[in-house]
């Protein structure tokens, strides 16, 4: 059997073709070839038109579907990765009302923060082990209040996966893991929490129905197949946020597992069977794809939206035409701590591990006379992977210990420079692996739909292509400049 996944984010969306059997890539294409609109009306707002998204999967499959040809027929199951957060709402002929509320809009904050302070933080936090802070239920009160009109036709409300399953499948659906991170889920009773519903004044009816993760959830319509050049009635076996199918891909699905990525944002995603939560809710935590009631796994998310958009505004404005690879060259040749510059990569919108506060990206220590491209390209690196160390600490408060962190060969850890930083300053081992999104939902639909018996059996041909271990030669000179870098973020949140 072949498996299709397909990970929809905010800046592309990709297909691949996995071979069930074997565990080899068939075919992969992403689109569009340049990043996706983000349309910022204000300061702060992020908003993408779903349609965008589905055209974008359309032309991506196809290209798919063009390299295999008549293999094409032997594809068994569609899996669903997305950009989590988001908000897509619907009226009744399944029609989006509105642009999308993405993930790094950050409108919704004090409405999350009103939430979380008069249902009470210990209500909260015990029960949705969050605040509501800037997520998709905040999101949509600010619809709500903002846009009363539109807001009264909403006929049904869904994250970024749910609409592109339903253009696939006609079924209106959501997951419980999708629940979860929305901060609509009650951990405790395993339902939605009514509280946050009444407080909000969001009715029940707004809900679709939830299923798990894995498990047949609709079948590709008849006209979508002829457009895709695939059979109908392919079941869409899986569908999950990016980041807990990001741990999926890199087979981080037990207690005590941790996965990382540094695309544009930059996350840390570990498992853990306790529910535990942070205070402040900096780091969130979210039903795990394989989560059951008997079986509880939990998803502890440390997310931080500014890390590799450094990395690219860096090259759009400084890297005159550089590849990436030309800038990690650039980059090593330049010792650690850059000769005392140093960047805080907080520019893409409020930040959660900062107590949602928006400090803005910072350079410091800049010295016209000593500093070069080569500086900027490493001091960008070094502040990526200290932010992945700020957030670790807070981590670990709820028991995330990241002594192996996995990742995918992709993005900021192609870079030999970020992954010796980051290693260094965290005392992670890292282990890298040729795998993505879109082949983690492959994957993720063959345990959907049954083809694969064991969750063990699905990652049998997936293995590490390179380790990062700790120089200790140099741990301690990382670790003297991260205290100094830290030193400016904690005066810059005060």
């Amino acid at each position: 059997m072949l498996l299709l996944g397909i990970d929809a984010g905010s800046s592309s969306v990709k297909a691949s073709v996995l071979d069930g059997e074997t565990g080899e890539c068939l075919a992969s294409a992403f689109m569009p070839e340049t990043e996706m609109e983000i349309i910022a009306e204000k300061p702060g707002w992020a908003e993408q038109d779903p349609s965008m998204w589905w055209d974008n999967l359309k032309l991506a499959v196809g290209k798919c579907t063009a390299v295999i040809g008549k293999k094409a027929d032997k594809i068994g199951a569609i899996g669903i990765s997305y950009q989590m957060h988001g908000l897509v709402v619907v009226d009744r002929e399944l029609k989006p009302l509105r642009r999308s509320i993405i993930w790094c809009d950050s409108r919704a904050v004090s409405y999350g923060n009103k939430a979380f302070e008069e249902l009470g933080k210990e209500f909260c936090l015990s029960h949705l082990l969050n605040s509501p802070g800037n997520f998709t239920a905040a999101k949509l009160a600010w619809v709500k209040e903002n846009e009363p009109h539109l807001f009264g036709k909403i006929y049904k409300i869904m994250l970024p996966g749910d609409y592109l399953a339903l253009k696939l499948t006609g079924e209106l659906k959501t997951s419980f893991t999708g629940l979860s991170e929305g901060i609509f889920w009650d951990f405790e009773r395993n339902e939605i929490n009514s509280e946050l519903l009444k407080f909000f004044g969001f009715d029940r009816s707004l809900f679709p129905e939830a299923v798990p993760s894995f498990s047949i959830q609709g079948y590709l319509k008849k006209d979508v197949a002829a457009e895709l050049n695939l059979p109908a009635g392919i079941p869409v076996a899986y569908r999950a946020g990016d980041q807990p199918n990001n741990a999926l891909s890199l087979n981080v699905l037990s207690p005590g597992e941790v996965a990382a990525t540094a695309g544009t944002s930059g996350v840390i995603y570990g498992v853990t069977d306790q529910k535990k939560y942070d205070p402040y809710s900096r780091v969130n935590t979210f039903l795990h794809v394989n989560h059951t009631p008997q079986s509880r796994r939990l998803g502890v998310l440390l997310c931080i939206n500014g890390t590799g958009i450094l990395n690219s505004w860096i090259k759009k404005n400084s890297g005159n035409g550089l590849s990436y690879n030309k800038m990690n060259e650039m980059a090593a040749s330049v010792s650690p701590g850059s000769n005392g510059l140093m960047i805080l990569p907080f520019g893409n919108g409020a930040e959660r591990m900062l107590h949602n506060k928006n400090i803005g990206a910072k350079i410091e220590g800049l010295n016209f006379n000593i500093h070069t491209k080569s500086h900027l390209f490493r001091a960008s690196q070094e502040g990526i992977a200290f932010s992945f160390r700020y957030g670790l600490d807070i981590m670990k408060e709820t028991g995330i210990e990241a002594g192996i962190m996995r990742a995918g060969a992709a993005n900021m850890f192609l870079s030999p420079v970020f992954r010796e930083v980051l290693s260094c300053v965290t005392g992670s081992v890292i282990h890298l692996y040729n795998t993505d999104g879109s082949l983690g939902a492959a994957r993720g639909a063959g345990i959907g739909c049954g083809y694969y018996k064991t969750e063990k059996e699905a990652f049998a041909g997936l293995k590490s292509v390179g380790v990062t271990e700790p120089d200790k030669k140099i741990s301690g000179t990382y670790q003297e400049i991260y205290e100094k870098w830290k030193e400016i973020v904690v005066e810059a949140i005060k």
